[in-house]
């Protein structure tokens, strides 16, 4: 598995929570376990500490995200450098069910789950993951959704880095918002014309109405 790949583990962990809408969905340890998904033989050590673990690094996730969508790239280097720190890695080579057509194994790097709990676990391979496609890719492709209230963290994978919400539904809802925007500007633009033209109107008819004013 390519290291870049692991970068979903945070975009997943970030996205548990909205705080614009006040939404929380890492609540439980069922939460919990959803987050980990494929991640079996992690998830097979969780404890409840790993609900509170995950819970704050969660935070920090998310201001990595907002600093690169900021414009601010030194920033979201020197954040994701902290959690890197506090949340190292042991890679390994792998071969595992890998094989080319000569039969031999596919090496790859692997990361290693040698961390004391599940929830450094997972932080260390959404953090690995993480500054793999930042360095791969660039800071810009850490976006933060433009879609009020959404606020979701997404990777941008599109070829011209371009993309600017997290999902085709925000877009959606964000290019039908614009619409409708731009319309009533220009209906109220129309209506500050037609008073406008109302009142030259009757300014005019008003000066015919008096005598010697021609």
């Amino acid at each position: 598995m390519e290291l870049a790949h692991y970068s979903d583990f945070a975009v997943r962990l970030v996205n548990t929570e909205q705080p614009a809408r006040g939404v929380d969905t890492l609540t439980s340890m069922e939460a919990v376990r959803a987050l980990f998904g494929g991640a079996a033989q992690a998830a097979r050590r969780l404890t409840d500490g790993d609900l509170t673990r995950l819970r704050s690094v969660r935070g920090r996730l998310r201001a990595v995200f907002e600093a690169a969508a900021e414009g601010e790239e030194v920033r979201a280097v020197d954040l994701l450098n902290a959690l890197l720190m506090d949340f190292p890695v042991s890679p390994q080579i792998s071969g595992h069910e890998y094989r080319d057509e000569d039969g031999r194994p596919k090496w790859h790097m692997h990361i290693a789950d040698h961390a004391a709990n599940a929830g450094a676990s997972y932080t260390a391979t959404a953090c690995m993951g993480l500054a793999m496609h930042l360095t791969e890719y660039g800071v810009e492709r850490l976006g933060i959704c433009q879609a009020a209230p959404c606020r979701n963290a997404y990777l941008d994978t599109s070829t011209n880095r371009s993309r600017r919400y997290c999902s085709d539904r925000c877009a959606t809802r964000a290019n039908v918002a614009a619409y409708r925007a731009r319309k009533r500007r220009e209906s109220e633009r129309s209506e500050e014309r037609a008073d406008d033209l109302t009142g030259r109107t009757a300014a005019a008819a008003h000066d015919s109405s008096v005598p010697g004013v021609r």
